[in-house]
């Protein structure tokens, strides 16, 4: 597999056709040059060493020679090798609850921003494992599939928040759905799904999905965010500053509290554990203990690696060719006087 590492330079290859414009001016300037001083038999009687066709060997030298440099330059490089990596790891999808009680500030900044946190710890620690994420309100929504690409998660992460959703609600259950169905069940135990939510207002059967995950071999944990007593929902403007809380239709205050039994429910029909998260602990380092005791399974990937420059061999030859063309005289070579059958007797005077 060649690849090449610097394919900006590749346009300097245009300077081909200043060089030879350069060339072709030369030479009618040369020739008109030549005109002016005389007849051209004669001219070319008074240079009889003059060699027609070396000043373009020399010219043909040199662009080859600027071609092989600048392939030099754009370094060609050769995988060496097919080689087979191996890795052990684990698939892990992230459920993240983007409805607006996660705007609650019961934990600093609030809930959704310490979720963001927490998941951006995790990847972090995590080696070899996949990783991917869903974020749901009302419905559920893959944000990425399954990858190993660590900053790619980082990026979709750092654009969730509570208005990439459509509509409001706690759907859990069907987001561990599709956790599920974002594996490839093969009866592997390498699978988990962590639940970040609240846990408030969930309206399907969360319970049921935690358990037939958990009979697929896919374990479920839960990271409660927020405090039990709870917090009013902050309501922002288009500019993001803050106009007030969300209110029920009798214009009280709403109060968003952590629904803790549901939680613990979720995570022990899906074999997992549960912890809670707050202003000094996220509660991520109890959940990323116990995922640390799920079996890894091992993945065998193939990719091309190792490439090795080869630029040293075009500039190689391009300094040999430019060495080359110096050592070319300009004159004919003087064997080929042995083949001038037209030489010009000269007469002696008595």
């Amino acid at each position: 597999m060649i690849r090449f590492a610097n394919t900006e330079y590749v346009y300097l290859l245009l300077f081909i056709v200043v060089l030879i414009l350069v060339f072709w001016f030369y030479n009618i300037w040369r020739k008109n040059a030549k005109k002016r001083l005389g007849d051209r038999k004669i001219i070319g009687s008074l240079m009889p060493d003059e060699s027609k066709s070396k000043p373009y060997i020399k010219f043909i030298l040199v662009l080859v020679a600027f071609v092989l440099f600048v392939i030099g330059i754009v370094n060609p490089q050769i995988g060496s090798k097919l080689e087979k990596v191996k890795r052990e790891g684990i698939d892990l999808m992230l459920v993240l609850d983007v409805s607006n009680s996660m705007l609650a500030e019961d934990i600093k900044p609030n809930r959704l921003e310490r979720s963001k946190m927490a998941i951006s710890s995790l990847i972090t620690k995590l080696e070899g494992d996949r990783i991917g994420i869903i974020i749901f309100a009302g419905n559920a929504y893959k944000q990425l599939p399954l990858t190993t690409d660590y900053a790619a998660a980082r990026l979709f992460l750092s654009a969730v928040d509570t208005k990439i959703v459509p509509s409001q609600g706690t759907a859990i259950g069907e987001a561990i759905n599709m956790a599920v169905e974002s594996f490839d069940i093969e009866g592997e135990h390498n699978k988990a799904i962590i639940v970040i939510t609240d846990g408030e207002n969930h309206e399907d059967d969360a319970v049921g999905a935690a358990s037939e995950a958990a009979e697929l071999g896919i374990k479920v944990f839960t990271i409660g965010m927020g405090l039990p007593e709870g917090s009013p929902i902050p309501l922002y403007n288009q500019y993001g500053n803050q106009t007030g809380f969300k209110k029920d239709r009798q214009g009280q205050t709403i109060v968003t509290k952590l629904n803790e039994d549901m939680l613990r429910q979720i995570a022990a029909a899906g074999n997992g554990s549960y912890a809670r998260a707050n202003n000094a602990s996220t509660g991520l380092r109890k959940i990323f203990d116990d995922i640390s005791q799920i079996e890894k399974k091992e993945i065998e990937t193939k990719q091309f690696t190792d490439y090795e420059d080869r630029f040293q061999y075009y500039l190689a030859a391009a300094l040999f060719l430019l060495l080359l063309e110096l050592l070319i005289a300009d004159k004919k070579a003087s064997w080929t006087h042995r083949f001038d059958f037209f030489k010009t007797e000269k007469k002696h005077e008595d």
